[in-house]
């Protein structure tokens, strides 16, 4: 199989396969012609067999509801886990819901190193201990020009940096997935430089609105969704967002991030939801809801500017984006 490198992706094919086939239907209802419609069935079947959406999981105790949350509709449960960027498990939108069945997300544990004086190998149990969860329904914007509403459960990413008690020195969090060739079979292939890194300045991560992930629809985050722990950044492109933690790293030099390795002139390290600042592929204008068939126009910051505008006060955007 061959699998395409970004620098071989045109914008046209970033497109939800389920808008696809949705549009081809329309066609068919259109013309009523028996071999539009003997394609459209074929279709539509080998989508459903290729994209299942996750088993519903353990439901998580005590979630409650987060006043942060955006007041939107959100995308179902067969929508967010079925379309995702997750090239551990392949870069088709709806491999990670085939090839991350088997994935085993327990026992899980997170190495705290760098810059702090708790440095431990953390239990995810011992994570959650004392933890309040809550459901924040958060926009959710890739920067393939695509986005979803999701009800994601976790809580403050700065309860956690506090209990690992950062030094003066630690100006930024640097992150790591998990990097296993006999669960995760994409990174078997050298599309990217594995494992996955990424990182945030440490008052990005202090951000009320940055928090560690651990579920969904308040069930156990699924497997194709970055279980058990991922990071939710709402107001930053969704390669941000990293999965699978392994390790949290406090440094004092911006870590390089793994797409900015990949690409530098594509994909910087604040990653700021932009409209005025194009992909040099695609526009950042406008965007389409994934359910939806006309594009709508992106906000800037994801329409989380009055929260976070402040961090950036005096910065050129276009030139750090």
């Amino acid at each position: 199989m061959l699998i395409k490198k970004p620098t071989d992706i045109r914008s046209s094919e970033i497109t939800d396969k389920k808008l696809y086939f949705n549009s081809r239907e329309f066609i068919q209802a259109a013309t009523g012609t028996a071999a539009a419609a003997a394609a459209g069935v074929l279709g539509s079947e080998a989508l459903l067999h290729a994209a299942t959406p996750a088993p519903h999981g353990r439901k998580l105790d005590n979630v409650k509801k987060s006043p942060l949350s955006a007041d939107e509709r959100t995308n179902k449960w067969e929508e967010i886990t079925t379309y995702n960027n997750y090239y551990e498990f392949g870069t088709d939108k709806d491999e990670p819901s085939m090839l991350a069945r088997n994935f085993k997300p327990e026992p899980w544990t997170v190495t705290v190193e760098g810059e702090c004086n708790n440095k431990a190998a953390w239990h995810l149990e011992d994570i959650l201990k004392g933890q309040t969860l809550e459901e924040r329904i958060y926009r959710h914007r890739c920067v393939e020009a695509w986005s979803m509403i999701i009800p994601w459960v976790g809580f403050p990413l700065a309860d956690f940096i506090k209990k690992c008690d950062p030094t003066s020195k630690a100006k930024f969090v640097e992150f790591t997935t998990l990097y296993d060739p006999k669960q995760m079979p994409g990174v078997r292939s050298p599309v990217l430089r594995w494992p996955y890194v990424e990182g945030l300045r440490m008052d990005e991560a202090m951000h009320p609105l940055t928090i560690l992930t651990v579920g969904l629809y308040g069930e156990v985050l699924p497997n194709q969704d970055g279980a058990p722990l991922r990071l939710a950044v709402p107001w930053k492109y969704g390669f941000k967002h990293i999965k699978s933690i392994v390790k949290i790293k406090f440094v004092e030099k911006q870590p390089l991030n793994t797409w900015q390795l990949q690409a530098s002139n594509e994909y910087g390290f604040y990653a700021n939801v932009n409209p005025t600042v194009d992909h040099p592929r695609w526009s950042q204008a406008t965007e389409r809801r994934i359910g939806e068939f006309l594009r709508r126009k992106t906000l800037m910051f994801n329409g989380y500017g009055d929260q976070v505008a402040s961090l950036y006060a005096g910065m050129d955007l276009k030139r750090n984006y």
